[in-house]
């Protein structure tokens, strides 16, 4: 039985980093996300508003639980937790398509769901874009018509202003053939700067941006505004 030993220290390697595993939410042991956490996960849609008028539809608000799971998530290629944020992303994403459909000046197909573009070293660093998996992991397809024009600086510790300033023209789209509606879809909102810009480079190409739905908002910012939900 050479094969015996092998697979055996495997299964047991396997089973050891499982049971070694904590919740992102509160590092529990023995659990990717405990059920408290879980439940801190579920979306209660809210909607903002960017500095250029983009009316926002985010599910959660980034701080405590949502906070560490998105950064599980994007710093630490926990691919795992993207099944119960896409599912909040999901509940904000369909909020967003009912209010265009309803929407009397909406008489098109449902918005494609455009994703801010991941740059080139976040995608080698994390292996996957974590906005189109949250779409995917929502139940919906996205449709890449942005990308990076050039490189931007990390905007951790930016206000307002600086954010605005590091990210215009950042952006570029696919010219459409013909205008068609958009939603823009991103992880984190929080100045809307990236959103804004993201707009500004969809509609200089032709295309009518519906609003933007990202996974969470933060709770403190300037020039972002909000709006009852």
């Amino acid at each position: 039985m050479p094969l015996a030993r092998p697979w055996s220290s495997l299964i047991d390697e396997l089973a050891a980093f499982a049971l070694s595993g904590c919740c992102a939410g509160c590092d529990l042991l023995g659990t990717l996300l405990c059920d408290e956490c879980g439940r801190a996960l579920v979306a209660a849609p809210m909607r903002r508003e960017t500095p250029g008028g983009l009316p926002v539809t985010a599910a959660l608000v980034y701080d405590a639980v949502t906070a560490r799971c998105i950064r599980r998530l994007k710093e630490e290629g926990e691919t795992l937790l993207a099944r119960p944020l896409g599912a909040a992303l999901g509940a904000a994403l369909g909020a967003a398509l009912r209010s265009a459909i309803a929407d009397e000046a909406y008489d098109a197909e449902r918005p494609s769901l455009v994703p801010v573009p991941t740059s080139a070293a976040a995608f080698r660093r994390r292996g996957y874009r974590v906005p189109e998996l949250l779409i995917r992991r929502a139940g919906f397809q996205s449709s890449r018509l942005l990308a990076s024009a050039r490189s931007t600086a990390d905007q951790r510790g930016l206000g307002a202003a600086e954010r605005g300033r590091n990210v215009a023209g950042s952006m570029r789209a696919r010219h459409a053939r013909d205008a068609y509606d958009v939603i823009v879809v991103d992880d984190v909102v929080t100045t809307g700067a990236t959103l804004d810009e993201a707009a500004r480079a969809l509609t200089t190409a032709g295309f009518r941006v519906r609003g933007a739905v990202t996974l969470a908002a933060t709770p403190r910012h300037s020039g972002f505004k909000a709006n009852a939900s």
